[in-house]
């Protein structure tokens, strides 16, 4: 594999085309589930309570990644992250195609589309991203920009989907029947874009992989380890601490996807119900779903500015240390939520009738700084875990880093029965407050991690 000193491996572009179709296939079908199953049946949805589809949500948003654990340990173990991949990549198209078949009147293949999904986001997540650092040796300052960049890819797929399926999901595929009763079907043909998208994925991946990635991932790295050493050696204190920190980070980690993951269930329920989504010099009304793709689009848009920002601090010394951007990324989360209050606010507290809508900007203003926060924490808690787990343990530690999404998604769902008992903007205003704590809390803890982390950065 050809790089220059200052570029890229050509690998990362493939595996950054890989996940932006992967997370187009996801968020596609993310992007409607949520309306999907809330929605009456003649509007093409199952038509759950609203408590009922937030918690299907959070159990489907939350195994999705809980199944990285063994993804990334059978990887480790015995099938490589190549093979994981493909596996993975393989049975979620399945998974698509099984909702696109899916109805009230045919649940059981619903239910068989996301288990589909689960299991292969399971063998598909840890493992492209473990392969992303093995582009790069020990030690090598380009981590954290490839990272940023890998995450642009995650991103683009996730901006590109909701306006493809939402836009399918929303505008087409209205059948009228003998007695002039008209039902959408436009849900199902959303899931089958997400499908196609996911299959393109895979073909690229098998077909240029081997030119552009050569051997990596595709033996386990607990064979390679042994095969290096006649005894596996014990891990040392140094790779002890530095696992710990993993963990710790994880823990706060929890905290800042279950306010983030609300933009998919709470936030999308308050913007189709109180924000103005009508443009009058346009007389359209923006499709719920099309929300979806604001947060990656600003993802796109910013990725690069703060890999400058991160580089030009860097050359000055300035640059923060992972513990301390990390901690920043969750104080923004908590001031993203001030604008979802502020949109309370705007329309008169959540007491207001239905008709009452807040601005537009309200909701573009979260996902701006929500945004920001996200790319201080996501993609340099990647390149983290890539930097301080030892070979063997690569996949598997990158399924643990995942288990904090899990825990968090979960969460996410859960708080969605609170919505109309406590009010939306009691729940943003606590969500706001424990990030902006527990991001304070890292500050605090910071030199303590850094030490453990041994000259990690």
């Amino acid at each position: 594999m050809s790089e220059t000193k200052k570029g890229h491996p050509p690998g990362l572009y493939l595996l950054f085309a890989t996940e932006m179709w992967e997370r187009f296939s996801y968020y596609g079908m993310r992007g409607l589930l949520m309306l999907y199953l809330t929605k009456a049946a003649i509007e093409g949805g199952l038509g759950f309570e609203d408590g009922d589809a937030g918690l299907i949500y959070g159990i489907y948003t939350g195994l999705v990644y809980l199944t990285p654990i063994f993804g990334g340990w059978l990887a480790d173990n015995y099938l490589g992250q190549r093979k994981s991949i493909t596996i993975g990549g393989i049975t979620m198209a399945l998974g698509q195609f099984a909702l696109f078949f899916s109805s009230q009147e045919n649940l059981g293949m619903f239910y068989a589309g996301l288990v589909l999904l689960i299991i292969g986001n399971g063998f598909f997540k840890p493992n492209i991203s473990t392969v992303v650092g093995q582009l790069y040796p020990p030690g090598d300052s380009r981590k954290d920009s490839a990272f940023t960049i890998f995450y642009m890819g995650i991103n683009l797929g996730a901006f590109l989907a909701p306006l493809v399926c939402g836009t399918l999901a929303e505008d087409t595929f209205a059948v009228k029947d003998a007695a002039g009763n008209i039902t959408s079907y436009g849900f199902n043909y959303g899931f089958l874009a997400a499908g196609i998208g996911m299959v393109l994925g895979q073909l690229m991946f098998n077909l240029l992989g081997q030119k552009y990635l050569g051997d990596l991932g595709v033996e386990a790295g607990a064979k390679q380890s042994k095969a290096e050493a006649a005894v596996q050696p014990p891990l040392t204190k140094e790779e002890k601490n530095r696992l710990t920190v993993i963990i710790i980070m994880m823990l706060f980690n929890i905290f800042f996807w279950a306010g983030f993951e609300q933009a998919g269930s709470s936030i999308s329920l308050y913007t189709d119900r109180y924000i103005d989504r009508h443009v009058d010099f346009l007389d359209w009304t923006i499709p719920t779903s099309f929300f979806q793709s604001v947060n990656p689009l600003f993802i796109v848009l910013l990725g690069p500015v703060f890999t400058l920002l991160w580089m030009r601090l860097g050359s000055r010394g300035k640059e923060p240390n992972t513990i301390v951007k990390m901690a920043l990324g969750m104080i923004l989360l908590g001031v993203g939520f001030f604008f979802m209050i502020g949109a309370g606010v705007a329309r008169g507290g959540d007491d207001a009738p239905d008709t009452a809508k807040a601005g537009l900007m309200w909701l573009v203003g979260t996902y701006l700084i929500h945004t920001m926060g996200e790319l201080c924490l996501s993609p340099i808690g990647l390149s983290m875990v890539t930097k301080l787990a030892p070979l063997r343990l690569g996949s598997l530690m990158m399924g643990v880093w995942f288990l904090s999404s899990f825990v968090a998604n979960f969460l996410s769902g859960y708080l969605v029965q609170f919505f109309g008992k406590m009010g939306a903007m009691t729940i943003f205003g606590l969500i706001a407050l424990i990030v902006i704590v527990l991001g304070i809390v890292i500050l605090l803890l910071s030199k303590k991690l850094l030490q453990m982390m041994h000259g990690v950065k």
